[in-house]
């Protein structure tokens, strides 16, 4: 653990120079030394963007039983990283690591369970998985595990209950927690709180998310909610903007 750390701490003062202390380690078959070698070349983080070999050391520490390594595995699978789009194969790794315990996967495979890509749809499953992530702490499965309780998804409705998981899910920052609990706190005559909120989910928020949320706020009855809406859609050009920089 003490050299994982030591690892860690060389990739955030020198990225470059951690690679040949990373890829040694991986070479060596430190399991922790394989997953964050294939995030640098997955990132281009201290190497050129690699999403080839960091798929192979993922694999290699999925295999060796890491669960953030196979969760990884299955991201790379289902966002076609280095490798043919594979949803059956992604929800093969997320289930892996779902049972390993690990949030992020429950979070991905309920992903796929709800949309039915890669798994027969089903949304049962996919909150059983959503709910258990939640009760980790993992922030975005929070949102949706609000979401399902408002809308009476597979459970009964319970608006109360819904509210405090948005509640839940803002403070531990995930963008569409945020949002979700601003439109509560909007309803209930909240406004300058809900800006509050609004503006972090802005700040933090996925190009998609932003052209979505951008739409909504200016549609609002509230100056104060319309006035964000500019900011929404200057945050998301400038995302796109820095993307496309980087995949230039």
């Amino acid at each position: 653990m003490a050299h994982h750390e030591h690892l860690l701490d060389a990739l955030r003062k020198d990225p470059a120079h951690a690679h040949d202390l990373i890829h040694a380690a991986a070479l060596n078959g430190e399991i922790a030394a394989q997953f964050l070698l294939g995030q640098m070349c997955c990132e281009g983080r201290g190497v050129a963007r690699d999403a080839v070999e960091g798929l192979h050391w993922y694999r290699l520490a999925a295999n060796s039983g890491l669960p953030a390594a196979m969760n990884m595995l299955g991201r790379c699978h289902e966002l076609g990283a280095g490798t043919p789009c594979d949803f059956a194969l992604a929800a093969v790794w997320y289930r892996k690591a779902a049972l390993a315990g690990l949030d992020w996967g429950m979070y991905n495979l309920a992903n796929l369970l709800a949309t039915g890509r890669g798994l027969e749809p089903s949304r049962r499953e996919a909150w059983a998985w959503y709910r258990k992530a939640a009760g980790l702490g993992h922030a975005k499965s929070m949102n949706l595990v609000g979401r399902y309780l408002e809308e009476g998804w597979e459970v009964e409705a319970d608006a109360l209950a819904a509210r405090e998981w948005y509640r839940r899910s803002a403070e531990a920052g995930d963008f569409r927690g945020q949002a979700s609990h601003a439109q509560i706190l909007i309803g209930e005559g909240r406004i300058v709180e809900a800006a509050g909120w609004l503006r972090r989910a802005v700040l933090a928020g996925s190009p998609a998310f932003l052209a979505h949320v951008a739409n909504d706020l200016a549609a609002s009855a509230h100056a104060e909610i319309r006035e964000i809406a500019q900011l929404a859609r200057d945050r998301g050009a400038a995302v796109e903007a820095r993307a496309g920089h980087e995949a230039a």
